[in-house]
């Protein structure tokens, strides 16, 4: 077949996937992607108790991360932020899981018409104290704790639903520093428009399956956000921005000049799997995520020209990549967990594209 008319195909199928994001659309092309002829018929209670195993888990981080947000340039430091003074932060104790809550105050930390593209969370673990150590028994070595990074949303409701951002095997052994992204929960943040903090939770669980892993994971301590902890190291929200007016995206539209929408440009366009009520229990993670559309007109040829076959100039998708989920599949009377990565569902870049 001809190279060039491949590519247009290429192109074309590209432009109908991504650009279909009405909602019918959308759900259209993740259920193509799942070889599915219908949403499954999940409900509540098919959450209830449900763990997403390790190989899962790891999956989807190891998806997620090759999808941060791309370095455009060098970020600049836009602040380190502590705990907020009066909120402890506290630490929740269970048969398998140990959970340390998080605080951080948001409001005016961020420039104005900036972007984050970089968040860490510092976490300082504690020198091991080996009297929290079970009792030597013939179990299989434990050498890791299972750490995982979750942002909290407080609903409206009063409860609280958690998304997963990161997760990491943390040698029980060591102490020191300890670093995880958490890039996705600040966009989270902003996205929600609400002038609370931020909420983190902080699960440490063992590295396998096992009651003997869950309580060697329980000798891991990191530092919290309580004035009576005295140990050094309180934990530390770093923020890295770009400032848009020197580093903008090409071909992202400005906000201030949407009103005109002259010129082909990529849109913000954010899709909240929690508010769609045929996502809400399928997918689990993310959260939702900012999707992108392609907004605004283009130059047309002279025309003469469309005599020798050129048409109108349309603006269009031309580069996208794809999106990490983890998300539920009913097999018989079996509720499954997968994850997988769903090819163009971001748009990366728009541009003109001529009919013909």
């Amino acid at each position: 077949m001809d190279t060039r008319f491949t590519q247009m195909l290429c192109v074309l199928s590209l432009v109908v996937t991504v650009q279909a994001f009405t909602q019918e659309g959308f759900k259209e092309v993740l259920l193509k992607q799942l070889g599915l002829s219908e949403v499954p018929k999940l409900h509540e209670g098919d959450l209830v108790d449900l763990v997403i195993p390790d190989h899962v888990k790891n999956k989807y981080i190891s998806m997620l991360k090759r999808q941060r947000v791309k370095r455009r340039a060098s970020p600049s430091l836009a602040g380190i932020l502590r705990g907020i003074p009066g909120n402890t932060g506290e630490v929740l104790y269970s048969d398998t899981t140990m959970r340390q809550n998080l605080i951080f105050d948001m409001e005016g930390r961020i420039p104005k018409n900036s972007e984050v593209t970089m968040a860490e969370l510092k976490l300082f673990k504690k020198p091991l104290d080996r009297a929290n150590l079970p009792a030597k028994q013939s179990h299989r070595p434990v050498s890791n704790a299972r750490v995982s990074v979750y942002w909290v949303q407080q609903q409206q409701d009063g409860t609280n639903r958690t998304s997963l951002i990161d997760s990491r095997l943390v040698p029980i052994r060591e102490s020191g520093w300890k670093n995880f992204d958490v890039t996705q929960a600040v966009h989270y943040w902003l996205r929600n428009k609400r002038r609370e903090p931020m909420f983190l939770e902080v699960w440490i669980e063992g590295e396998r399956v096992g009651s003997h892993a869950s309580e060697m994971a329980k000798a891991v301590r990191f530092t919290s956000q309580d004035p009576k902890d005295k140990a050094l190291g309180k934990p530390e929200l770093v923020l890295y921005t770009l400032d848009l007016e020197n580093y903008g995206g090409p071909g992202d539209c400005r906000e201030e000049l949407m009103t005109g929408k002259s010129t082909c440009c990529r849109q913000k366009h954010y899709i909240n799997f929690r508010e769609l009520s045929w996502t809400q229990y399928w997918i689990i993670e993310p959260a939702g995520y900012q999707a992108y559309r392609c907004s605004g007109g283009c130059l047309q040829p002279p025309s003469p020209l469309w005599h020798f076959g050129y048409g109108e100039r349309t603006c269009a998708v031309v580069e996208s990549s794809p999106l990490p989920m983890i998300y539920l599949v009913k097999r018989g009377n079996r509720t499954e967990i997968e994850a997988a990565e769903f090819p163009n569902m971001v748009v990366e870049k728009c541009s003109c594209v001529t009919d013909g």
